[in-house]
């Protein structure tokens, strides 16, 4: 028993799942808000768009 949690200690392949894990969500979350802040911004050319139209 002891032996199998040395090896999983000293098993490099832990740290790399999580360093990807966090990269992963690095890029989720600036997709995430890349897209938001296009859909703002569009959002917000309509809406002046709309008012200088009179509509």
């Amino acid at each position: 028993m002891l032996a199998k949690v040395r090896q999983f200690l000293r098993d490099d392949e832990g740290p790399t799942a999580v360093e990807y894990a966090v990269m992963l969500a690095l890029i989720v979350v600036l997709c995430w808000n890349t897209v938001w802040a296009v859909g703002v911004r569009s959002s917000f050319t309509f809406l002046t768009i709309s008012s200088r139209a009179g509509s």
